[in-house]
């Protein structure tokens, strides 16, 4: 089956952030909606145009379970637009790319907000002994 082609047509990411010894100041979804605006700042159209909004996550907190959703709804896609999480390890941001390609070439969507985010820092740390983070 022959698809026509799919576009990436913009993209934003945050800093790296200095590890610390300590939780950061920034949870996951903090990391995905900042670029996220700024991405959305540029585009010729408003974000509840979106058909839907990706997010891969390889370590969401219990908060942030579907940080997809939270994400499309803190950028200010509107209840009508469906944001979902994809949690592949560390293949989970190119997985949300991947799963928005599809679901244009499918007929399912035509614009997708799609990417990956992280705050590690937050995550818990299990050792083969003991639990080791908060």
């Amino acid at each position: 089956m022959a698809f026509e082609p799919v576009y990436v047509v913009d993209g934003a990411r945050s800093p790296f952030l200095k590890a610390r010894n300590e939780p950061g100041l920034f949870s996951a979804s903090d990391l995905a909606v900042q670029p996220g605006r700024e991405l959305l700042l540029r585009q010729p159209f408003a974000p509840d145009q979106l058909s839907e909004v990706i997010i891969g996550s390889a370590a969401a907190s219990a908060d942030e379970s579907n940080i997809g959703r939270l994400c499309a709804l803190r950028l200010g896609c509107g209840h009508s637009v469906p944001g979902w999480t994809v949690m592949r390890n560390c293949a989970s941001g190119m997985q949300a790319i991947d799963s928005g390609i599809q679901a244009i070439q499918t007929g399912r969507s035509d614009l997708v907000l799609a990417g990956g985010t992280d705050a590690l820092s937050r995550a818990p740390c299990y050792s083969a002994t003991r639990w080791c983070g908060g």
